[in-house]
């Protein structure tokens, strides 16, 4: 595993300007052009979801973001389409998440431990293409062993419990779900694996995830596209990034 980077990353998820796009049918607005925007805002890593139904992202976009030579982590699900898909890309990354086509959303993270076998197969298989993996979890001791035992190089915390609970002004519960998060970094740092995080974060709660010293990566998709609505997106990355950036 790499040293700790100086700076904590910021991953920015794109795909809600697809489904902004994908309202009204065309080509506006572009998330190549958000990628760029935010790139030079402050993230440093750009992350689309290619979903099953394609309800946000599309097979255009990932290939127009490949062209374009932007650092992609691609998420996916573990079945046979997306890692035929994400070995022609060649992305820089590939998180593996859970898929159901009834969601909304992702609404919680991957049993590893319950499908290790079938995850096997698709993080042998980017490893051995030079692409790095990760693994979407819950903060649980067990999960993060099964990850280890997979020896992928991240894994991405889910952050969306500890967020749901913050905004809705449960102390109680927020500090216990802040402090599984804290747990699982240190065991997943101990156990060799880079720490990330996402799902939920704002500007009112990302302080604390960001201060927790072995997260190196967070990741931040709707909050910022919604924010954008109303004062920009590189105005939006530009204060997340200094959030970040004092919580460290």
């Amino acid at each position: 595993m790499a040293a700790k980077p100086d700076r904590l990353r910021l991953g920015v998820n794109i795909d809600h300007v697809a489904t902004i796009r994908n309202a009204r049918g065309g080509s506006h607005p572009d998330p190549v052009r958000a990628a760029r925007v935010a790139l030079a805002a402050g993230a440093d890593v750009i992350t689309a979801h290619l979903r099953e139904d394609r309800r946000h992202i599309a097979d255009r976009d990932l290939d127009a973001l490949i062209q374009a030579d932007i650092p992609l982590n691609l998420e996916m699900a573990a079945t046979d389409e997306m890692l035929r898909i994400a070995l022609a890309a060649r992305p820089s990354s590939c998180c593996i998440v859970p898929e159901r086509r009834e969601e909304r959303t992702t609404e919680g993270g991957l049993d590893v431990a319950e499908n290790a076998k079938r995850l096997q197969t698709a993080v042998s298989s980017l490893k051995q293409a030079k692409i790095s993996v990760s693994l979407f979890v819950e903060p649980d001791p067990r999960q993060i062993e099964a990850a280890h035992a997979l020896r992928v190089e991240a894994v991405e915390l889910h952050s969306g419990a500890y967020a749901n609970a913050a905004e809705a002004g449960n102390p109680d519960d927020s500090n216990r779900l802040l402090a599984a998060l804290r747990n699982a970094a240190g065991d997943a740092w101990r156990a060799g694996i880079e720490v990330h995080a996402g799902h939920g974060l704002s500007f009112d709660n990302v302080a604390d995830v960001a201060a927790i010293p072995e997260v190196v990566e967070l990741q931040i998709g709707h909050f910022l596209i919604g924010e954008a609505l109303f004062d920009g997106l590189e105005n939006v990355i530009r204060r997340m990034r200094k959030l970040m950036d004092a919580a460290r």
